[in-house]
């Protein structure tokens, strides 16, 4: 019989059989996401401490460890998990009416001719124009608050995911239409069974999108005004701390703007993700 050396592993196989040898603890551990990320983190601090205390003015640029600090002390005394509730409940608030606009438009567009049309235009239209630009008029109309707030978000969130929706729905097979029409399915029912499940990669990258431009969004226009239902948010903190010259804070601000968005892309999509794109086969 044929055979060929596995000089790795000191064995002999027969002619065309793989030996699989397992893998070391350590590749395995690496092989994990989570802590290749973690380490690209850890790294990144690193690098902050150095440069921060090369430079050496903590004015200008506190080191992380003094980041860190501020951080652990805005949590203690309250103050910093208040304020990103307050930005969190008005942001989910914001970023679903947009989502439901959104898709109620979307489906629509991929109904009727007509529905194309005004959503192309209306995403011709709005979507180059920055959701911070409308804060004044916001203001005029709605007041210092919460709805000034919603509505510059779902302006925000509105565009990109109908867009993101809109081409999903456009890239759906004709096979896949005409298996929907067999079945005799028509309207919401069609959108939903046949057009949704099929573009859900799109419409899973236009809700990223969404969520990204609602978060930096709200972020902006709190640091303009910041008080919505009696309370600032994380924009209005960092803001006060701006003011204040407590650098320090401002960057346990902004590190707690970017902490949250990890979270929710770690937590909330990339779940969504794994247990429907990439169980169905669509992504890698």
């Amino acid at each position: 019989m044929n055979v060929i050396t596995d000089l790795t592993a000191g064995v002999e196989a027969p002619l065309g059989v793989v030996v699989e040898r397992p893998l070391s603890p350590w590749v395995r551990l690496w092989n994990t996401t989570g802590i290749r990320r973690a380490v690209i983190l850890v790294l990144l601090a690193a690098v902050w401490q150095a440069q921060a205390t090369w430079t050496a003015n903590p004015l200008m640029f506190p080191t992380f460890t003094a980041t860190a600090t501020a951080f652990w002390d805005a949590i203690a005394n309250g103050t910093l998990l208040i304020r990103a509730w307050t930005s969190v409940q008005v942001l989910l608030l914001g970023y679903g009416i947009g989502v439901a606009v959104a898709f109620v438009l979307a489906g629509i567009a991929a109904s009727t001719r007509i529905g194309e049309d005004v959503l192309a235009t209306l995403t011709a239209m709005f979507n180059p124009l920055p959701a911070i630009a409308l804060l004044p008029l916001a203001l005029l109309w709605f007041g210092l608050g919460t709805p000034s707030l919603l509505f510059v978000l779902v302006h925000a969130v509105l565009w990109p995911v109908a867009l993101n929706a809109s081409a999903g729905f456009g890239g759906v097979s004709d096979t896949l239409r005409m298996t929907g029409r067999n079945y005799g399915l028509g309207g919401w029912r069609y959108i939903a069974y046949i057009l949704m499940p099929a573009a859900f990669p799109a419409l899973l990258s236009g809700l990223k999108v969404g969520w990204a431009f609602a978060w930096r969004t709200l972020i902006a226009a709190e640091l303009v005004f910041g008080v919505a239902s009696g309370s600032g948010g994380l924009g209005w903190f960092i803001f006060e701390n701006k003011n204040r010259l407590e650098t320090d804070y401002v960057f346990a601000g902004l590190g707690t703007v970017i902490l949250i968005g990890l979270l929710v892309e770690g937590l909330v999509f990339r779940t969504i993700e794994r247990h429907t794109i990439q169980k169905w086969g669509m992504h890698r």
